[in-house]
């Protein structure tokens, strides 16, 4: 059954929707309170966080330097675990990809979810795939019984990948979750799962402010 919404979730839905028109920028600075807030609880170390950002910032502009418009790529890391997401033209550039972005310093492993294909995301897509990623991250905030803000969402022509430091129980609620919004043709779990007790036993780390002025496509 798709999820009804919510005055609550709508709300949270243009939160969510705000951060992803803003997705150039590493982080915001002042007039952000409203998305920082969303990672006020993360599950990461605040130097962890600082990593994640280094990563992404480094491997994007690794990839558009050698690759250039062979590929439409994009690096997302979590806990120095890395993402990639987008089409290139041959497996041999697929492969190239990974290869840089595992030679970043401080990444522990990649999930090279890049399709060999033409380069066939319209604006239209791409509009499409951010909407369906605010409606998973203001879904999972009005679920009330998982942390939202241990969860980050990325969406790639509707297949929806989760990534985050989980329970098994937040795991499989979360790709509940995520399978009751609309569009979405797929859920894939990239989690990093932990105990119950070892849950007990972290400390929610504030999200760091870090100001980047470059920007990336």
């Amino acid at each position: 059954m798709k999820l009804q919404w919510t005055r609550a979730a709508c709300a949270a839905l243009t939160v969510v929707a705000l951060g992803g028109a803003l997705s150039g920028c590493i982080a915001l600075v002042g007039g952000g309170a409203a998305v920082a807030g969303m990672s006020a609880v993360d599950r990461r170390t605040t130097g962890t966080q600082v990593e994640d950002q280094g990563i992404e910032l480094r491997a994007g502009n690794r990839i558009a330097e050698v690759m250039g418009d062979k590929a439409r790529a994009s690096a997302t890391s979590y806990n120095r675990v890395v993402l990639l997401t987008g089409q290139a033209g041959n497996a041999t550039d697929k492969a190239t990809i990974e290869k840089l972005v595992r030679e970043q310093p401080t990444v522990r492993n990649v999930y090279n979810e890049i399709e060999v294909a033409p380069f066939t995301a319209t604006l239209g897509q791409r509009s499409k795939d951010t909407m369906i990623t605010g409606q998973v991250k203001a879904s999972l905030v009005n679920a009330k019984d998982i942390s939202a803000s241990a969860i980050k969402v990325v969406t790639e022509n509707n297949v929806v990948y989760l990534m985050g430091i989980v329970t098994p129980r937040e795991s499989k609620r979360a790709a509940e979750v995520a399978r009751g919004v609309n569009d979405v043709s797929k859920v894939v779990r990239l989690f990093e799962v932990i105990s119950e007790d070892e849950l007990s036993n972290m400390s929610p780390q504030p999200a760091p402010v870090v100001e980047d002025r470059s920007s990336m496509n």
